[in-house]
């Protein structure tokens, strides 16, 4: 009884905290074009179970043009911190869009909490165990594809070293079957990449917030017919106290 009772306090507190975030977002001086994402995104849930809280210093991993990056400097408030990493390499991809895209978004700072990070992920020049929660959506399918198991395994555990001890990463990426071409469909082989995650190190839930039945997966993402409602996972990876 006691431990039911836990847990449908924890549920009532995650609820609540994501509709305040809800709010917190609605409100702020966020584009009406990232706006427009939140109904399929839905962050503010995404973050709460994520376990992301104000005063929190959090990194969006692979920030491209830094959607996550705006909703993690609401979510974390003035007193957190949040760092946009982007690789060079990534910032200079299709004559620099993302690059620009971040630069707009931090003009003028905008986003005080925020620190720009043009950094490989395995040189970030931050301590080690100096983050409560790191994020990257909607990326590992590429780094996936276009690279190795060894370079999803590298990430991982370049993420998890800079972590503290319970510190959280979190994963969103289109979903994939093991029995289709994910490289041009840009999704990830959801079967293929969970062994590597697993090994990783990390305690590792999932949550079906993002997932989408009509989705078959057989659709490149970017056709207008699914693009921005693909089927998605979920990962909350946690690196285990010491």
């Amino acid at each position: 009884m006691k431990k039911l009772f836990g847990v449908a306090l924890m549920t009532l507190i995650s609820m609540s905290a994501s509709a305040d975030l809800a709010e917190q977002l609605a409100a702020s001086g966020r584009a009406y074009e990232d706006k427009a994402r939140d109904t399929a995104r839905r962050p503010a849930e995404v973050l709460a179970f994520l376990g992301v809280e104000p005063g929190m210093t959090v990194m969006d991993l692979l920030a491209s043009g830094g959607w996550y990056t705006e909703v993690l400097s609401v979510a974390v408030g003035p007193e957190g911190t949040v760092y946009a990493q982007n690789p060079p390499m990534l910032l200079g991809f299709n004559d620099g869009a993302y690059d620009k895209a971040i630069t707009a978004r931090l003009a003028d700072n905008r986003l005080p909490n925020v620190i720009r990070l043009d950094r490989d992920e395995n040189d970030t020049g931050l301590e080690p165990g100096s983050l409560d929660a790191a994020l990257t959506a909607l990326n590992l399918h590429d780094r996936h594809n276009f690279g190795s198991d060894e370079d999803v395994a590298e990430l991982l555990a370049a993420v998890k070293a800079l972590l503290k001890p319970g510190g959280v990463l979190g994963v969103v990426d289109h979903y994939g079957d093991s029995d289709r071409d994910n490289t041009s469909l840009h999704r990830l082989d959801v079967a293929r990449a969970l062994p590597i995650i697993e090994a990783a190190g990390f305690e590792m839930e999932s949550s079906d917030l993002l997932r989408n039945p009509d989705d078959d997966h057989t659709i490149m993402v970017f056709d207008p017919a699914i693009r921005g409602k693909t089927d998605r996972v979920l990962y909350k990876l946690t690196k285990p106290a010491e």
